[in-house]
């Protein structure tokens, strides 16, 4: 009823003597009718169904449309003719909408963002606690892209199903929540192919995209620089080439909201000949920023400037510990990817000489996340050369996070994936000042040489600058 966008529907049972049809079908006289509508959610629970006569029950039970408790619809008690016809179904109608509205008059967003029904699938490699873990990030990530959460649909499988991701079953219970709620997005927690794509749109009825999409489309609103925009563009591209076929007969996804925005949107009206020329030439852009980049990093070591990259995961505090250190006023906001472009300045700690500062440099570079989308390493691969060109790393971890390890994890997994190995880390614990003391107490236990600071508060600063420049003398000793 609710895909068919139905408000009511009326069951006839037939007496199965008497009058037949001509041309066949269907015997007898109407020996009862049943009126159905669907319920709002939060009557689901309360509400109970109608039982059956036993005849009518044990057909529907065959023909698998017995309602049970919870049920998002209702079936009336047997009714005759008469009485189906005394029904002022404007009346019945007109209250059914009065309740829907009630529910979710709270869940209204703005015009401009896009409703999104999340879907989660949790396969049998996964525990608990990383699929919950995961659904909360792309929960965030979709909020970062100007999206706004609904409802959540979740499903445990032992892997994904080729054609759909989710089963069949599922599928249709997920066109029923999206129509329900009235989303006009649908959100996968994790990547899709062209073709499950394609086939869920199909089922769906309505936008589907994966979570490298998301990131894409954030990535798109926060680059700032030409550089950025650069970069961005061709992480695009790289990732709506393979995807073009099965996008409909014009290729056409265009359209406000996730995964549509950014400098590469129009090129998916293009050509896949045109498309490839566009991210040659791009490339060429990014090595010819590779080598800038390179000679920026060559001036600094002639002049024997040391320099420290800032890495950690996406939202950890980076920008405003950088902020903070060198007194610059880099965007920072408790966002995913809040900062995407790199940006260097110059610090000064005190030397391991008494009364011998020592200048060095330090570069804020973009947030890691987990299973980071393979079409964004490559693009942002003069952005990561600062990672592995730096001569050791601060290692920011937002402490308060509820999965602080699971991000250390992610992040040390991306720089041992590196082509070059990174330098030393220093491991800095940040947002000291919301965490309780069993958190910080583990901390402390598993890191013994971590710092621990808040950089919102600014606890810990000397501390870390101590650190810092024993970081330095310890890289001066050892490599060089």
């Amino acid at each position: 009823m609710a895909i068919q966008r139905l408000d009511a529907l009326v069951w006839l049972t037939l007496t199965g003597l008497g009058f037949q049809r001509r041309g066949g079908g269907a015997t007898g006289y109407i020996e009862a009718t049943y009126l159905a509508h669907l319920i709002p959610q939060a009557h689901q629970a309360s509400l109970e169904l109608s039982v059956l006569s036993s005849q009518v029950a044990e057909s529907a039970i065959q023909s698998s449309q017995m309602p049970t408790l919870n049920s998002p619809w209702t079936v009336s008690e047997p009714l005759s003719l008469d009485e189906l016809a005394d029904q002022d179904f404007l009346d019945v109608v007109e209250g059914l909408e009065a309740e829907f509205e009630g529910e979710f008059v709270a869940r209204q967003v703005d015009a401009d963002q896009d409703k999104v029904l999340l879907v989660g699938v949790m396969t049998q490699e996964m525990t608990l606690l990383d699929f919950e873990d995961g659904l909360a990030e792309i929960t965030r990530l979709v909020d970062s892209a100007g999206g706004q959460v609904l409802q959540t649909v979740r499903q445990k499988r032992s892997r994904p199903h080729p054609q759909t991701v989710v089963g069949e079953g599922k599928v249709q219970e997920i066109a029923l929540t999206a129509q329900t709620i009235s989303a006009n997005l649908v959100v996968f927690d994790r990547d899709l192919s062209s073709a499950q794509i394609r086939n869920l749109e199909t089922l769906l009825g309505i936008r589907v995209v994966d979570r490298t999409e998301v990131i894409l489309d954030i990535f798109a609103q926060r680059a700032r620089s030409s550089e950025g925009k650069l970069q961005v563009e061709l992480a695009q591209l790289q990732y709506t080439l393979p995807r073009l076929r099965g996008r409909g007969q014009a290729m056409s996804r265009q359209g406000g909201g996730i995964g549509t925005r950014g400098p590469g949107e129009t090129k998916l009206e293009t050509e896949r000949r045109t498309i490839a020329k566009r991210i040659a030439r791009l490339q060429q852009e990014v090595n010819q920023l590779l080598a800038h980049r390179f000679r920026l990093r060559q001036n600094r070591h002639q002049h024997e400037v040391p320099s420290i990259a800032i890495v950690g995961y996406t939202n950890a505090g980076k920008s405003t510990l950088l902020n903070l250190l060198t007194n610059s006023e880099v965007y920072a906001a408790d966002q995913l990817f809040a900062t995407l472009d790199p940006t260097t300045r110059r610090l000064t700690i005190p030397g391991p000489v008494a009364e011998e500062p020592l200048s060095i440099v330090l570069t804020d570079t973009v947030g890691f996340i987990r299973e980071l989308p393979p079409a964004l390493i490559d693009a942002f691969r003069a952005t990561l050369e600062e990672v592995t060109d730096a001569d050791a790393l601060l290692h920011v971890v937002d402490l308060s996070h509820p999965a602080w390890q699971s991000q250390i994890r992610s992040v040390m997994n991306i720089l041992t994936d590196m082509p070059v190995t990174p330098g030393p880390a220093l491991v800095t614990f940040n947002k000291i000042d919301a965490v309780d003391e069993d958190t910080l107490a583990l901390a402390r236990e598993e890191f013994p040489q971590a710092v621990f600071i808040s950089a919102a508060k600014g606890l810990g600063m000397e501390t870390l600058r101590d650190r810092l420049a024993m970081l330095i003398q310890y890289v001066n000793q050892h490599f060089d």
